[in-house]
């Protein structure tokens, strides 16, 4: 058996020392064999024809060879073997050793294959026939015509001698030329060498006994052996055909994979060994990547390939898929020397880039396919304007903390709402809230600590989740920080906007789950909203008014197309005299399943709900209702509506108002107008605009709450304000505070400068009302008087009067025509002296003036 390395390859360090050392160990046995011929020359015309004979067959049988291909080597199984046997069973040995390797190099000559090619092969068959002959030599084994059954056994042993030598000496060089094991390749077609050594040797052996029989049988031995050898090459060309095939069904198979990486490397890997090259690159239009390698591995990924290091034949085959409809690339084979492929192998490969292209094709739409679903899956979990989570991320995320086993640390829930949001959207267009919106996330996320899970929960409001606190306590820390961070005014487009926002704090229940944690957030958001702060912390003996909030929202569409929403009307009251000088209208929703509802329970849902104008409308018809009565009935009292901030950004508002005073033929002196103040909205000309037409038009305004911190100095230069109302809050605590009380005689004082009427509300005692009546102050409200009422009801507290005066709902402080010496600090306030005569008339008309 013969075998080189396909293509002339390069041999390495190992392969050239192997091969030399074979050579020269051939080179000794030939000299040797001269030598040893030389004491023996051919003395007969016989003696050269059998050398001539002998040369004539190794040659020829070196020449009929079956080649097996064995990844980058191809094995050339010869009929060499048999003319060696014949020829030692004939010859002297060294002449069968020198015709050995004279027929060798004359076949290789006629092949004209490279010279290391041409050492090996003289080399190995040299060796193999002098260790056959040397085999025969020690057995005592020598020809007889007569007698050749008794040379079976020697030949047979001089066979397996020279079968083990080829197989010990190409097996190496083999390995050594393809870069694979020995064991591999010795297992490798292991069965067709066997099945040809055994028919090698039936030929050698029916060769010998034809020659017994009868010489001139001899012309029967080729057509034999051209017979056998047809076979067995048709045998071993379908054994490699059967191979080729099942090696490219199993890389196509291999190929069927959905991650393109994974497809990248096993092309690479797998065209190496089908293909037997040094190098396969298969490089993608798409992106510019470049995968290069061979059987063991991946050797470059990228972009931008440096040159290939294997240099020498490059086939290159276009990544079009069988109807050439796309090209995706190329898959280029690198062999280190030239190479041709056959017929087979050109199928073989365009098979294979066929397949290729087609898994590439697969793994780019599966790849997008997952993108797409990774878009989908985040778009379903965060927020498309901020980026951050979203309510259903923070309920699945939060659900997860508060369920699993070895949570560390205490979970709590920061839910923070922005303060008059919509009247940024209504004024300055969605694209500026869009933009707050944006900026105001960025700055929780960047407040947030690392573990904590920003979310936007719709709208203007938004939710931190806090994980693993040390204690309850350091939630409402942190929450403090996140607020603080929106402290700053927003710059957009060159105007400062400020963003206001109050913030609800609440941990983790031990029974709920996340859908209680938000519930309790956000009832602590609103108490905090309600009580002016900032900031405030769930509380269970304060969650009693909330409960049925959350529920309500959705009934209020009804709640307006039902008129469920009424009105009740607290008196005003001249604190002096005691006589009803105005009345404040109060919302109420009659609800059919729970009854009356408390305003503090659902106007901040009217607010949101977008039923703002509708619901304002019904309160201001049942408000402008009863004033029409009561002035029929000779009560013509003034009659106060609050006002949400939001209608003032409507510029059409000031004409709904005017509208329903003609509709109703009241005077428009006869509505008041109570407003509470918003910074954010004392900095809109559209807020000055509808509020300066309202007092252009009649419309009396007043101020709330006023001295509780949402109002300020400066925005009464710029609201035209009629009147202020002191906060019950500081009323409550004025007996009991100094500071207290100094905001009362503050706002006294602001009001007489001004010349504004000012009204205490929440006075619930005699020593209130005189202590406020003492200090200046000429109008009150509250529980001392009466509790709200419904509009009938109270005309008929008016016409019954307290102490038979009609229209008075308290005695008076003093005697009429008594003379009242009034406290010093009042002295100047509207033009009034130190000492002032008080009649009950006077102090019933004094509120009018203002």
């Amino acid at each position: 058996m013969d075998s080189v390395r396909r293509g002339g390859r390069g041999a390495d360090r190992r392969l050239r020392s192997l091969v030399g050392l074979i050579v020269v160990l051939a080179v000794t046995v030939c000299v040797l064999s001269l030598i040893s011929a030389g004491g023996d020359p051919p003395d007969s015309v016989s003696d050269l024809a059998t050398i001539s004979t002998l040369t004539f067959m190794v040659t020829v049988g070196t020449m009929v060879t079956a080649r097996v291909r064995i990844r980058s080597t191809t094995h050339s199984i010869t009929w060499s073997e048999t003319a060696i046997l014949i020829g030692i069973a004939l010859a002297p040995l060294p002449w069968v050793v020198l015709c050995t390797a004279a027929g060798v190099a004359i076949a290789f000559a006629i092949f004209r294959l490279p010279a290391i090619k041409t050492a090996f092969s003289i080399a190995k068959n040299t060796l193999v026939a002098a260790g056959a002959g040397l085999t025969l030599a020690a057995l005592n084994a020598h020809w007889h015509p007569d007698g050749p059954l008794e040379l079976l056994g020697p030949v047979g042993a001089a066979y397996f001698v020279a079968t083990f030598l080829d197989e010990a000496m190409a097996i190496p060089v083999i390995a050594l030329a393809s870069g694979t094991r020995i064991r591999q390749q010795f297992r490798s077609n292991w069965d067709l060498r066997a099945v040809g050594v055994v028919v090698r040797f039936v030929v050698t052996v029916c060769t010998l006994l034809i020659l017994q029989a009868d010489p001139r049988l001899l012309l029967a031995v080729p057509p034999l052996v051209l017979s056998l050898h047809l076979a067995y090459s048709t045998r071993i060309r379908t054994r490699t055909e059967q191979q080729a095939w099942q090696r490219l069904a199993q890389t196509t198979d291999a190929l069927n994979v959905v991650d393109l990486d994974q497809v990248l490397t096993t092309a690479v890997t797998q065209a190496a060994e089908l293909f037997s090259a040094d190098e396969v690159e298969v490089e993608l239009h798409e992106g510019g990547r470049t995968v290069r390698g061979g059987t063991g591995g991946i050797a470059y990924d990228g972009a931008t390939p440096a040159p290939s290091t294997v240099d020498g034949s490059v086939i290159p085959l276009a990544l079009e898929g069988h109807d050439h409809s796309v090209n995706l690339g190329v898959l280029r084979l690198r062999f280190a020397g030239p190479v041709e492929l056959s017929e087979r192998e050109q199928y073989t490969l365009r098979t294979f880039a066929s397949a290729l292209c087609t898994a590439v094709r697969n793994a780019q739409a599966y790849a997008e396919l997952a993108r797409i679903a990774e878009e989908h899956a985040y778009a379903a979990t965060h927020d498309a304007l901020t980026g951050l989570s979203n309510r259903r991320h923070l309920l699945d995320e939060g659900t997860e903390q508060l369920t699993a086993r070895h949570a560390d640390g205490v979970t709590a829930l920061v839910l923070i709402d922005l303060n008059h949001f919509k009247e940024v959207n209504d004024t300055l267009g969605h694209g500026a809230g869009d933009r707050v919106l944006m900026q105001v996330a960025d700055r929780l996320r960047d407040a947030a600590s690392p573990g904590d899970l920003v979310a936007r929960l719709g709208g203007d409001e938004f939710a931190v989740l806090l994980r693993g606190l040390p204690a309850p306590a350091v939630a409402a820390h942190r929450a403090d920080t996140l607020l603080a961070a929106l402290h700053e005014p927003i710059d957009l487009d060159g105007m400062r906007i400020s963003v206001e926002a109050s913030g609800g704090i609440a941990a983790a229940p031990a029974s709920g789950g996340m859908t209680e944690l938000l519930r309790r957030a956000d009832v602590a958001m609103y108490q905090a909203k309600r009580s002016g702060r900032r900031t405030a912390t769930y509380a269970p003996t304060r969650d009693t008014a909330d409960l049925g909030r959350l529920p309500l929202g959705g009934e209020l569409p009804r709640a307006v197309a039902d008129h469920e929403f009424t009105v009740n009307f607290q008196p005003i009251v001249d604190l002096g005299s005691g006589e009803v000088i105005g009345a404040e209208a109060l919302a109420r929703w009659h609800h059919p399943t729970h009854g009356m509802i408390d305003p503090l329970r659902f106007i901040e849902a009217v607010e949101r709900s977008g039923l703002l104008p509708a619901f304002a409308e019904a309160i201001l018809d049942q408000a402008l209702i009863a004033a029409g009565t009561w002035r029929e009935a000779g009560f013509d009292l003034p009659v106060s509506v609050n006002v949400s901030p939001r209608s003032l950004l409507d510029a059409r508002f000031p004409g709904a108002v005017l509208a329903r005073l003609r509709a109703h033929d009241l005077p428009p002196d006869r509505l008041v107008l109570e407003l509470t103040e918003t910074l954010t909205l004392s900095q809109l000309d559209v807020v000055d605009r509808v509020l300066s037409r309202l007092r252009d038009s009649g419309v009396r305004l007043a101020l709330d709450d006023f001295g509780t911190g949402y109002s300020s100095l400066s925005l009464l230069s710029r609201i035209p304000v009629h009147e202020l109302k002191i906060d019950r809050s500081f009323v409550t605590a004025m007996e009991s505070s100094a500071e207290a009380a100094a905001v009362i005689r503050s706002t006294l004082d602001l009001g007489r400068s001004l010349d504004l009427t000012v009204v205490a509300e929440g006075v619930e005692s005699e020593p209130q009302r005189r202590a406020l009546w003492e200090l200046g102050c000429a109008a009150g409200q509250g529980h001392l008087f009466a509790r709200p009422l419904p509009a009938g009801t109270l005309l008929a507290a008016l016409q019954r009067g307290a102490g038979g005066r009609p229209g008075s709902l308290a005695p008076p402080l003093h005697d009429a025509g008594a003379v009242i010496r009034l406290p010093g600090r009042r002295a100047g306030g509207r033009g009034r002296t130190a000492a002032a005569e008080s009649t009950p008339t006077r102090a019933a008309d004094e509120p009018s003036r203002h």
